[in-house]
């Protein structure tokens, strides 16, 4: 007898660095976006949504883990062999869109964006390909008054999001103070294609995560990580990779002294002491807006990875520890952060279009909210569900149901094939609070049964013998059909208020 060949099936598994989002994560997402969102409205700002794939061009070479395929970026050509790219940031495609619209956009531009972004950049622990990002940006001025505004927008998003003052801080610092640090080293900030000037800024901006002692060795040959690869450092020597480190570790908690702290080191440099007055400037702005009492703080030690920042630049960092569920301490550290990027929209213009921005990682402050416990749970439980005693009777069943939606109550209709246990087990599984059983003597009675499962499940556990359960049928009322909405919202209430 002849073999059937039966076709390969596929392995149903999740490729690296992806995952499945489930509904009560959904749901707590969505409160934090809706946080997020009416404070950046409160500041002025506009919702903007651009294309998940733009044009690779466009999108220039800016990843820190440019060493991988497609330059960090996944990308595709189209049916013209042109290469598209998921935009691995929203800031790219906002230059973009700028640049096509400039004309007809007021100036400044303020316009605020969410959604998920991709990286084609190795996967970890708590390191995904796709995340979800929300920015704000304001394109056409030079003020640094809008960059002092965008750390307030950001230090006013964290505590609207639930972070009390002191478990978090807005930490400030300027690329052109850097630079002129760069310069007393040899190291020519205004060349843009300088592979050693990006090795130094994605080095410093590891420091939170490998401490001083693996920056350093990032400024020096390289560093071997646990796993055993080796990243190839700046190559700097002794001398340089202490000036670096001496600025990096020049910040202190009043602002005034840390500029007073890095002045010294960026004395010669045109483009450090520029970018010491602009500092300056801020700080002087956000110390009359009241927010120098710890919630925005210069640092020195804040560079962002990517090169295309060319002045101010932020990291929101929470301070705060918790434990994991081995007992081990745990360090969120920075859940957002931006800066000014006055050279991004004048790839398409070749004229110059200041612009300032900042950018917060949703999943990483969710997952932060979620060990202080303070996430914003869905005001509602899973849905009422409507359980089909007789086939025959499914517009009664249905009607049932869409009496609940109508009264603003979430509710479904079991449109499975299976008979009652299986039915409550499914209820069981929605998380529904209650189910409405009408079998033919409640429908000839012109009643319902309504059973909550929530405090079912609470007398279940205090009843030991089953004769006893099926007797006193735990948090199971029967009522009129007409009062079938009052009954349900009641129970609903109970265990939501």
């Amino acid at each position: 007898m002849a073999k059937t060949n039966n076709p390969a099936r596929p392995t149903a598994r999740l490729p690296k660095g992806f995952r499945d989002i489930e509904a009560d994560e959904l749901r707590e997402t969505q409160a934090m976006l809706g946080a997020i969102r009416e404070v950046y409205e409160h500041y002025g700002f506009e919702a903007l949504e651009t294309p998940a794939f733009e044009f690779t061009e466009a999108l220039g070479k800016f990843l820190p883990d440019s060493d991988r395929p497609n330059e960090g970026v996944f990308s595709l050509q189209d049916e013209d062999e042109q290469w598209l790219s998921l935009r691995y940031d929203l800031t790219a495609p906002l230059a973009r869109y700028v640049a096509e619209n400039f004309d007809r956009l007021p100036k400044p531009f303020r316009r605020y964006a969410t959604g998920n972004v991709w990286r084609n950049e190795k996967p970890g622990p708590g390191r995904f390909r796709q995340f979800t990002q929300f920015d704000a940006d304001t394109v056409g001025t030079e003020n640094v008054a809008a960059d002092a505004e965008i750390c307030m927008l950001a230090a006013d998003t964290m505590e609207a999001l639930g972070f009390a003052r002191g478990e978090y801080v807005i930490r400030v610092n300027n690329r052109k103070v850097l630079d002129g640090v760069l310069e007393g080293i040899g190291v020519d900030p205004a060349d843009s294609y300088c592979a050693k000037r990006l090795v130094i800024l994605r080095a410093v901006d590891k420091l939170d995560r490998l401490g001083a002692e693996g920056v350093s060795l990032l400024l020096g040959a390289g560093r071997k990580d646990d796993s055993g690869d080796f990243t190839k450092g700046a190559g700097l020597d002794e001398a340089a990779i202490a000036k670096v480190m001496a600025f990096v570790n020049s910040g202190t908690e009043k602002g005034s002294d840390t500029l007073k702290a890095i002045a010294s080191l960026v004395v010669d440099s045109e483009a450090g002491q520029q970018g010491l007055a602009e500092l300056a400037e801020m700080q002087s702005l956000l110390d009359v807006a009241g927010y120098c009492d710890g919630r925005v703080r210069m640092d020195p030690s804040v560079v962002r990875g990517l090169e295309y920042y060319t002045g101010p630049v932020f990291e929101a960092e929470l301070t705060f520890e918790v434990t994991d569920d081995d007992g081990r301490p745990v360090r969120f550290g920075s859940v957002g952060g931006g800066g000014r990027y006055d050279d991004l929209v004048a790839r398409f213009t070749g004229k110059p279009v200041p612009a300032t921005g900042f950018s917060i990682g949703v999943s990483r402050l969710q997952a932060a909210l979620t060990a202080l416990g303070r996430n914003k749970k869905a005001a509602s439980p899973g849905p009422v569900v409507v359980l089909v005693m007789d086939r025959a009777e499914l517009p009664r069943y249905q009607r049932m149901a869409q009496l609940l939606r109508e009264a603003g109550v979430r509710a479904e209709m079991y449109v499975g094939t299976s008979g009652m246990k299986a039915q409550m087990k499914y209820a069981d599984k929605r998380g529904a609070p209650c189910v409405v059983i009408q079998g033919s003597n409640e429908r000839e009675a012109g009643e319902v049964q309504i059973k909550d499962l929530i405090e079912g499940a609470k007398a279940a556990q205090s009843i030991g013998d089953n004769k006893e359960w099926k007797e006193s049928r735990p948090a199971q009322v029967s009522v009129a059909e007409a009062d079938l909405v009052a009954e349900v919202k009641r129970i609903i209430a109970r265990h939501t208020d």
